[in-house]
Parts: C-alpha cells; sequence; structure tokens
C-alpha cells in the first residue's frame, strides 16, 4: 500500500466506521429481530426472547390494518409525488423566467416552509383546516361552498394532509430544479424558437430532456420520502378518522410503541425498505429507458 493509499484509508476510516454504526449495524439489528418475538417481557428479560423465523412477516400478511395502512400510503404516495414535483417544477419555471423580478426574494419566500419547524407548521394548519374556526373554511364560506370537514371525513383527510405536505416540501424541489433549468443550453432554446418551436415544444424536446436526471432525481427522493410519512398524521389527525390516514411508518410506530411488539415493527420497516429499495430500482431502469442516467 502506497503512502497515497494509507492516507486515503485513514481519513476514509472516520467516515466509514460512521456509516457502519448509523446505517448498517441498525438495520443488521433490525433484521435480527424481526426473526424473534421481541416485546415488552424480552426487554425486561432477554431469557423471554424466542426466534419465530418468519412468524412476524406472516403476521402482517394476515394483519388487515397492515394492509389499510400499505394502500393509505400508495394513496399519499400516488397523489403527492406528482403534485410536489408538478408545484416545484411550476415554481422553477416561473423563477427561471426574465420576467420575474426580485427572484432572490421570491426563492427565500418559497423555501421558507421546507426549513420551518414541521410539527409547529402541521398544528398550525390543523387550525387552518379546522372545520368551524379554520380560515380555509371560511374562505370557502364565503364563496359560497359549503365547509369541508378536513381532517373528520376519510374522504377528505389524505387530500388534505397532501397540500399541507406538498406546500412544506415543494421548495426543497424547486432549489434543484432552478439550478438545473440554469445549465439548459440557451443556444438549444434560441434554435428551437427560430425553427417556430412554441413554448410548449421547447420546454418538451429541449429542457425537459436536459434536466430530466434531476427530474428523476426529484422523484426518488419525492417516492422515498412520501413512503416514509409519519409525522403529519401523528400531528394531524393520529391515523384517523377511522384509520384512513395510517401509513406503514404509522403503523411501525404503533407496534413498537404502543403495544412493544418490537419484532414485529422491524419486520414492518424491512418491508418498507424493500419496498422503497425496489421502487428505486425501477425508477433507476425507467430513466436509462429515457436516457436520464
Amino acid at each position: 500500500m502506497t503512502r497515497t493509499e494509507r492516507a486515503g484509508l485513514v481519513f476514509a476510516t472516520p467516515v466509514l466506521a460512521l456509516t457502519i454504526a448509523i446505517f448498517v449495524v441498525p438495520t443488521v439489528a433490525a433484521l435480527a429481530l424481526s426473526v424473534t418475538d421481541f416485546d415488552i417481557y424480552a426487554l425486561a428479560d432477554l431469557a423471554n426472547l424466542r426466534f419465530i423465523g418468519v412468524g412476524n412477516y406472516a403476521n402482517l400478511l394476515g394483519n388487515p390494518l397492515f394492509w389499510r395502512a400499505l394502500a393509505n400510503t400508495a394513496i399519499f404516495a400516488g397523489l403527492g409525488v406528482p403534485a410536489a414535483i408538478g408545484a416545484s417544477l411550476a415554481a422553477a419555471l416561473l423563477l427561471h423566467s426574465a420576467t420575474v423580478r426580485w427572484k432572490p426574494l421570491w426563492r427565500v419566500l418559497l423555501f421558507a416552509p421546507y426549513v420551518t419547524t414541521l410539527v409547529a407548521t402541521a398544528v398550525v394548519w390543523r387550525y387552518l383546516l379546522n372545520t368551524r374556526y379554520g380560515l380555509i373554511n371560511r374562505g370557502l364560506d364565503a364563496l359560497g361552498i359549503a365547509p369541508v370537514d378536513w381532517l373528520g371525513n376519510p374522504h377528505a383527510s389524505i387530500p388534505a394532509i397532501v397540500i399541507f405536505i406538498v406546500w412544506k416540501i415543494f421548495g426543497y424541489n424547486m432549489v434543484i430544479f432552478t439550478a438545473a433549468l440554469a445549465s439548459v443550453s440557451a443556444d438549444l432554446d434560441e434554435a428551437a424558437r427560430l425553427d417556430g418551436a412554441g413554448r410548449w415544444l421547447r420546454f418538451r424536446h429541449v429542457t425537459l430532456p436536459a434536466i430530466g436526471p434531476t427530474l428523476l432525481l426529484a422523484a426518488i427522493l419525492s417516492v422515498s420520502g412520501f413512503l416514509q410519512i409519519f409525522t403529519e398524521p401523528y400531528v394531524m389527525t393520529q391515523g384517523g378518522p377511522a384509520q384512513s390516514t395510517v401509513t406503514v411508518l404509522y403503523f411501525m410506530f404503533d407496534e413498537g410503541f404502543r403495544w412493544w411488539s418490537l419484532g414485529s415493527a422491524s419486520a414492518v420497516s424491512l418491508v418498507l425498505f424493500a419496498l422503497i429499495l425496489c421502487l428505486t430500482v425501477l425508477q433507476l431502469r425507467v430513466g436509462r429507458r429515457y436516457e436520464w442516467v
């Protein structure tokens, strides 16, 4: 080993050790716990711990609440990912326009929700969505529309939380898209304009392919984020009404810290990890097909 290689190893060792301690060890521990009946009794005395193999996974497959949580999570992702990416891209395109003034100010204002405290903003939005005195329903009433029970109606609870989440996170992808749009070749856009291409055709055939890798990155991060929703329904609806906002992560929290079935909670976490991994691989393959990676 050369001196340069030894120096590189010395500098990399702390990072590798931290990565192993934070990511590898907890993952291995979760895998080990998922094949046991680790619960509050085993927590008090490890002699009560038993190996049950795939028993926790079999119980999950037979648990209707787990399937309900999985379906709710899929709805959150199906509604939220396109909305979040669409809002972020639209805001980035507006800020990229040469006609917009005070761009730094608008960037700060639109990015501000992302850096605010999640629990605090969720509480504020819970009051905004209140059926009796929320400002949103007051605005609807002023327009002659009947108030909506946003957080008490099983059919409105998920869309209401999705609106809040999109408002909260779209500034992050907006900043990423803004940087990507700045790198789009102005010569290609000008050439397409001179050839008679309108604004939509230039966006479809010049801008979109240029920002394709960034769009793929935003999609992967957004899907992963929406599959791990927990705080928003926990603060705003506590999983209700009628378990309509229970997500996989919420279900895992209940299993582990409400019922103290830590083995089952570990199995849920690994199922969620496998789901996110499969969707990420699928997105990367789609990206390769369209030459985005």
